[in-house]
């Protein structure tokens, strides 16, 4: 272990199939049962660690040395990490950046979560591609395999989105358009993109009605990234369902989701979910490629969108998921990636550019439906 400076007890990560990886603890102690998934980035583990679509999951990093930088106040992306746990090849205790501001392992007490190191990450993450996602549990307590094998049994809470959305509307003020933001989970990033802009936020709670947001009078409906099956939220989905044709609306990763299941089409789990910012996503209309950063376990169904509304526009060129969508009749669009990209890359940063022209065009009454 890298800084290693003091005794550190032993942790295991025991999954549903009953596989068991031994290791050694960093951070809380205790035990933590989520969904255990992977993140194939290189840098950013602050922002995977604040990001609120990681709410219910046990978050495994590929690169093998974790913590060498730290962690600062400006790498967060929500008000508190929402991770179950943490799972790393190698963890540094020492911190080395001129932007630290605390060692990782007190950050991790400091909220409540578990993390685990010196076990075979790649293993897990060949496992987890093979088997796909599933319940773990990440624990420091001497409880045999069995006991543990039993509390798995329990099915995991579908409340997540209840657990990070705002609790109460607040303002974020600017002197362009008026967005209101749902928050089902929103990472920082989307804010400040929409800050940059110089427009006039809103963010509300995940179950604000339609009524409510328009009453807010705003030139647009920004709908977040957030965590758990889209069809959890059927409040959300009643409420797009009658602010579409109204005001213009632009989706992000669950709002994409949420947008195809108010038009029609359906969603499905993936087998492990796309999560890392490598990930190649093609423009149908213009051919050009993107590298995103991406965040999800679930996805619209490509042959669903035959009977909606919904035209496709983007494409993951790993597998050829569905990455983005737009409205053949009104000014809606979405994307099942992250355009705020925190942590990854800025290549669809102009996706916020598109919703700013596209409230301008329903303003002036110059948008015309690209069908």
């Amino acid at each position: 272990m890298a800084g290693k400076s003091k005794e550190r007890k032993q942790a295991r990560l025991i999954l549903e199939n009953g596989m068991v990886f031994t290791g050694i603890g960093f951070g809380a102690d205790g035990e933590s049962i989520g969904e255990v998934v992977f993140n194939t980035g290189m840098t950013g583990y602050q922002e995977i660690l604040t990001d609120p679509s990681y709410c219910g999951q046990i978050v495994t990093m590929t690169y093998p040395l974790i913590g060498n930088y730290g962690v600062n106040v400006e790498d967060v992306e929500s008000r508190k990490p929402y991770v179950r746990g943490f799972v790393v090849r190698e963890f540094s205790a020492v911190d080395s950046h001129y932007k630290s501001m605390n060692n990782l392992e007190k950050y991790l007490k400091d909220n409540n979560i578990i993390g685990i190191s010196e076990i075979d990450t790649r293993k897990l993450t060949k496992e987890i591609r093979s088997e796909g996602t599933m319940k773990a549990v990440l624990t420091t307590l001497d409880d045999d395999v069995s006991t543990v094998l039993e509390k798995l049994k329990t099915p995991l809470p579908r409340n997540q989105i209840e657990e990070v959305t705002t609790p109460t509307a607040y303002r974020c003020p600017g002197e362009g358009r008026r967005v209101v933001a749902m928050d089902f989970g929103m990472k920082s990033g989307v804010v400040r993109s929409l800050l940059a802009r110089n427009c006039d936020v809103i963010v509300v709670p995940a179950t604000t009605t339609a009524e409510e947001i328009l009453a807010w009078q705003p030139h647009g409906v920004m709908l977040s990234n957030g965590p758990g099956d889209p069809e959890d939220a059927p409040y959300a989905v009643e409420a797009l369902q009658k602010l579409i044709g109204k005001v213009p609306v632009f989706g992000i990763c669950l709002g994409h989701q949420l947008i195809g299941l108010a038009c029609g089409a359906k969603t499905e789990k993936l087998r492990f979910g796309h999560r890392g910012v490598n990930h190649p996503v093609r423009n149908i209309r213009t051919g050009k490629v993107a590298i995103t950063s991406q965040n999800h376990g679930y996805v619209v169904q490509p042959g669903s969108l035959e009977s909606t509304d919904l035209r496709l526009t983007h494409v993951n060129q790993n597998d050829d998921t569905v990455e983005g969508m737009a409205h053949k009749k009104h000014p809606v669009f979405s994307v099942q990636y992250h355009p705020e990209a925190r942590p990854g890359p800025d290549d669809s940063d102009d996706l916020f550019d598109e919703f700013m022209q596209m409230m301008d065009e329903v303003k002036e009454g110059r948008w015309v439906p690209n069908a």
